[in-house]
């Protein structure tokens, strides 16, 4: 049985989905609250789901080089995700610097009780310490694994729609 071109857009919205639940599970019922860097590199999966449906809806009305323009921008996205993740990874291991302006963030404080109160009830987060890691990579490092992976299976998606239509 071919590997067939709706299964892999399929595939690519779970993965890209589950990435973004597991962030936000993490943040919500883990209690790791995100640097300003880790919020950036949230953005591509909410640019690119939405474009996934688009080519999942393009691919199903038989619109391949509709379905295969969409899939060529998710893997554009992913591969700027994945860019990101590996400048905050380098940033945590000191490869290079990170960003200047890189705390945690919240609303801004409007009068000196706010911001005193915030200071004693929000952990400020650097963008250069990570805050958690798994067999050696942190957050950033297996988002930048995670948006590679759904980079590649997007643009391979995108081939299938155009070169092997057949059952497809």
């Amino acid at each position: 049985m071919a590997f067939k071109a709706k299964f892999g857009i399929i595939l690519l919205f779970l993965g890209a989905a589950a990435v973004i639940s597991t962030a936000w599970g993490f943040q919500l019922l883990g209690g790791y609250v995100p640097c300003k860097l880790c919020l950036e590199q949230r953005v591509p999966y909410y640019v690119a789901l939405p474009l996934i449906v688009l080519a999942l809806i393009a691919r199903l009305k038989n619109r391949n080089l509709l379905a295969l323009a969409f899939l060529v921008l998710v893997g554009i996205v992913f591969a700027y995700g994945s860019g990101l993740g590996v400048y905050q990874a380098g940033a945590e291991w000191a490869f290079w610097p990170g960003p200047n302006d890189c705390g945690g963030g919240s609303a801004m404080a409007t009068t000196t009780a706010d911001l005193l109160k915030g200071l004693q009830t929000q952990r400020i987060v650097s963008c250069s310490e990570a805050s958690w890691r798994m067999l050696g990579l942190s957050f950033a490092g297996w988002n930048a694994v995670a948006s590679a992976g759904l980079s590649l299976l997007a643009f391979f998606s995108g081939y299938l729609c155009v070169y092997r239509r057949r059952g497809a």
